[in-house]
């Protein structure tokens, strides 16, 4: 998979360069609100019309020379162009570097500075129900990723009936071992075909109250489908603009509409902290 499209926000400075592609499949997978029951999990909708080249994201990227370049999916890691990407925005641009949201498949790049992790699930059957894989894969890379030094942050979709609350504590448990990491839960949108349901506000206050008990640093998101697609009128660093890719010519779009479902609301936790300032040469 590939790099399809590149997004930049004057305001607060960062470029996102966006992804087509997933290694998982999770059956509740929010680009479904967009492609429905029959829509193909971890797959952006509709499908990119074309992929960028190497030499056109990095003039893009070049264009506006932004302070930090975040990479979003599906899940960004599946890009061929990544690592030389990460290398160009580093070296280059003198610019932070962060995996805007990623599951957490490969954490070892270099070039990297921050990256938000989505955690699925904590209990092994539910974990590998939702992702088709182990669940120490990924909190493996997780703790190998923190002993580096690297910026994290975890995120986590409570789903009543699926990811339930004991799901939601044990995830803030584990990461209480780690320093100072925050953690950011969001309730479940209802997606096509899937029987399960929307948690409720006292429900969602209630997770927040449990998880404050081991992670300080705890807030979460309870969206409608219709708010969702909405956030620019409520979050200025999801009015962005398509600098390359589809969308081009330039246009002020909102970036839920651009990068597809919950991409900048993952980025929230890691938004003010994770990534270093420009270097000066």
């Amino acid at each position: 998979m590939a790099f399809y499209k590149i997004t930049y926000n004057g305001k607060h400075d960062f470029a996102t360069v966006h992804n087509y592609g997933c290694t998982f499949r999770c059956p509740i997978c929010s680009y479904r609100i967009m492609s429905g029951a029959n829509g193909t999990p971890g797959l952006a909708y509709p499908k990119p019309e074309r992929y960028l080249t190497n030499d056109e994201i990095k003039n893009a990227l070049r264009s506006v020379s932004p302070s930090s370049v975040r990479f979003m999916g599906g899940e960004p890691t599946v890009a061929k162009a990544l690592p030389e990407m990460l290398s160009f925005v580093k070296n280059e641009l003198n610019a932070g570097t962060m995996l805007g949201h990623t599951n957490g498949s490969d954490l070892s790049l270099e070039n990297l500075d921050a990256a938000n992790v989505g955690l699925k699930a904590w209990d092994e059957d539910v974990h590998k129900f939702i992702t088709g894989i182990e669940k120490e894969k990924i909190y493996g890379n997780f703790e190998k990723a923190a002993e580096r030094g690297m910026r994290l942050a975890a995120n986590l979709i409570y789903v009543p009936g699926l990811v339930d609350i004991d799901q939601v504590e044990s995830v803030a448990e584990y990461l209480s071992s780690f320093n100072g990491i925050p953690f950011h839960i969001m309730g479940y949108i209802p997606v096509p075909g899937q029987p399960y349901r929307r948690p409720t506000s006292e429900e969602m206050k209630d997770v927040q109250r449990i998880a404050k008990k081991y992670v300080k640093d705890v807030k979460y998101s309870h969206l409608t489908p219709e708010q969702l697609l909405s956030m620019e009128m409520k979050d200025d660093r999801f009015d962005v603009e398509v600098i390359a890719g589809q969308g081009s010519p330039r246009m002020l779009t909102s970036a839920v509409k651009a990068w597809g479902p919950f991409s900048e609301i993952f980025t929230e936790a890691l938004h003010d902290t994770a990534l270093p300032e420009r270097r000066v040469e």
